[in-house]
């Protein structure tokens, strides 16, 4: 290979990069998409970390019960959603396969459950609030069911990016490793 300022190797034009080698299809898409889901997961601990202070800061009243309301029940289950982000991870610097699937399924059963039981939870407070204008619970001012809803649409968009960009590195790490048998 010739450097920048001397000359270039004798015999070559130039075009002969075609047949170089490549870095594998699959190997950038594991990369990419790591990457992604890296994005994804810091955003769910930053979530997860809004509802355990929201937790915090109302079961030891360290402000008063009109700036912070209680927890809706939904909430003490998500907590456990810190443990699919944990696995996935984890597994990314050896592309544990099983790691990788212990994530997906957790995300489901501690991250997205508790989402869908909470909508169905709040549903009849935001029916009131929408329809009479009337709110009890309170979060800094605003209506807590409002607060919350914003951060269940958020939450399922960030869990169902992840689930499905988690799938698409499933697939490469398959066709890598269905690769490497047929050597």
């Amino acid at each position: 290979m010739a450097s920048r300022a001397g000359p270039r190797a004798a015999g070559t034009d130039g075009s002969d990069f075609r047949h170089r080698e490549r870095v594998a299809q699959h190997y950038q898409m594991s990369v990419s998409l790591k990457s992604e889901i890296k994005k994804l997961i810091y955003m769910q601990i930053a979530l997860w970390l809004l509802v355990a202070a929201q937790m915090c800061v109302a079961h030891f009243k360290l402000l008063p019960h009109d700036q912070v309301a209680m927890p809706y029940q939904w909430e003490y289950p998500y907590l456990l959603s810190i443990i699919p982000s944990l696995f996935g991870l984890f597994s990314f610097p050896r592309n544990n396969i099983s790691y990788l699937v212990i994530s997906m399924i957790s995300t489901g059963l501690f991250s997205v459950a508790p989402l869908i039981y909470g909508s169905m939870e709040m549903f009849p407070m935001a029916q009131q609030l929408y329809r009479h204008g009337k709110a009890y619970r309170f979060i800094f001012g605003f209506s807590a069911v409002s607060v919350m809803y914003l951060l269940v649409v958020v939450a399922v968009q960030v869990h169902g990016w992840q689930l499905y960009y988690s799938k698409k590195l499933l697939d490469s790490w398959f066709t890598s490793t269905q690769e490497k048998k047929k050597k």
